[in-house]
């Protein structure tokens, strides 16, 4: 599927695809650095639509203490976090162990 950076969704999943493997990044911080500070649930309805494109590591974006708030929308019981531990990130009780240590902020690692 082609990438369309002129939607928000587009450039949601364009964002995405930067966090690097073993870091994760929150719908928050994806929100403000797209200019849309208050649009944190706006990107969580876009990670929920991200399977029309197989590249979105989807499993990377968090709620904005850690927690693996989008879990439900993986296929299975702990895929999600299945998928974050295999690149290395602790996670306990859904939520991603020392998170501070693994977020990656858009905002000073991208210049879009």
């Amino acid at each position: 599927m082609a990438e369309d950076n002129t939607n928000f969704f587009g450039k949601v999943y364009a964002v995405v695809k930067q966090v690097p493997y073993g870091r994760v990044t929150s719908y928050g911080a994806i929100a403000a650095f797209l200019g849309a500070k208050r649009s944190a649930r706006m990107v969580g309805w876009a990670m929920n639509a991200s399977h029309v494109d197989n590249n979105v590591p989807a499993h990377r974006v968090v709620n904005r203490v850690g927690l693996l708030s989008g879990k439900h929308h993986f296929e299975g019981t702990n895929l999600m976090q299945q998928l974050l531990e295999s690149e290395g990130i602790e996670v306990e009780d859904y939520k991603i162990v020392d998170f501070a240590k693994y977020f990656w902020d858009p905002a000073k690692e991208l210049d879009f």
